[in-house]
């Protein structure tokens, strides 16, 4: 089954990724070929808006309401949305017990950096203002997705926001400028991205910006203060020095973070939840991930308390 998917992905998106292509065709074939993809049974799906964004709260067959996670979806800045992603987001909710949030945050190029920032911080703000304890709301996002969490919890934190719990990025595009071996070394394996497509959806993210520069590039910025990370990365994908360098940059700002490399798989290789046994492993990984960070935060608050009343 791996190798079927690795050939469909080849074959049927690598081509579409690209430049040359009118990016509204993209995200039309990307909505085809989400009717492919399998979710959990028994989420409900609501679309409505918080904060004015259009947004798509998950509720899965078994969840504690009280535990939360936003979710933001991956595209490369350029594309996704609810019908490309909703099945992930849901299986990862599933995992954790957790209702989940999936803005449909702004897109580039018609609305570059920091449209999409801003839309996942009114987001997050809008739950905590609705009563989400963000002791139990954790960020996750895949690819560009991924890179936008980063963005996000580097700027609840420079905002005084209370923090998540935690954070997982699968396979995050952490480093707009391609600076990582990989991207050259990978060029062949990696079954989905291409540099050129990475390169051209970046600029319209930046806007005027320089591939230096923090929009799009979080992997540069400064990184203590982050809560616990969970990175996933598949070994064929163009972006696994992305994932391999923020897992050394934040272990050097002091952060929890683990990075499970997946041999033999491809970028976001997760939403093959369903038809994937590696799939089906990597999020039931991330449940346990969620549940244990978003436990251990609520005791470690529970004693702080304690402490201050004695």
């Amino acid at each position: 089954m791996a190798y079927l998917w690795f050939w469909c992905l080849r074959l049927l998106v690598k081509p579409v990724l690209s430049a040359r292509v009118p990016v509204g065709f993209q995200r039309a074939w990307g909505r085809l070929a989400a009717l492919s993809l399998r979710g959990p049974k028994g989420a409900v799906y609501r679309a409505g808006r918080i904060a004015s964004v259009p947004s798509l709260t998950i509720d899965p067959e078994r969840y504690k309401p009280a535990t939360g996670v936003l979710y933001l979806h991956g595209g490369a800045y350029v594309m996704g949305g609810f019908g490309s992603h909703r099945k992930l987001a849901a299986a990862i909710g599933d995992a954790a017990g957790a209702r989940v949030w999936l803005p449909d945050y702004r897109l580039a190029p018609e609305h570059p950096h920091p449209a999409a920032l801003n839309d996942a911080l009114a987001v997050y703000a809008a739950l905590l203002a609705q009563g989400q304890d963000p002791a139990q709301l954790t960020i996750a996002g895949d690819s560009a997705g991924a890179g936008l969490a980063l963005e996000l919890a580097l700027a609840i934190r420079d905002a005084g926001l209370p923090s998540p719990a935690a954070l997982v990025l699968l396979s995050p595009w952490a480093d707009a400028s391609l600076s990582g071996d990989s991207i050259t070394s990978h060029r062949r394996r990696d079954p989905m991205l291409s540099a050129g497509w990475l390169r051209w959806a970046a600029q319209a993210y930046r806007g005027h910006g320089s591939d230096t520069d923090i929009a799009g590039s979080p992997l540069w910025a400064e990184l203590s203060g982050l809560p616990p990370l969970l990175i996933q990365v598949g070994s064929e994908e163009i972006l696994l020095s992305d994932a391999q360098r923020l897992q050394q940059r934040a272990l050097a700002a002091g952060a929890d973070c683990q990075l499970q490399h997946h041999p033999e798989l491809w970028h976001v290789f997760q939403l093959q939840y369903g038809w994937l046994d590696e799939a089906n492993q990597a999020v039931t990984a991330i449940g346990d991930f969620i549940r244990t960070k978003a436990a251990l935060r609520c005791a470690n608050r529970a004693g702080t308390a304690n402490s201050v009343n004695l």
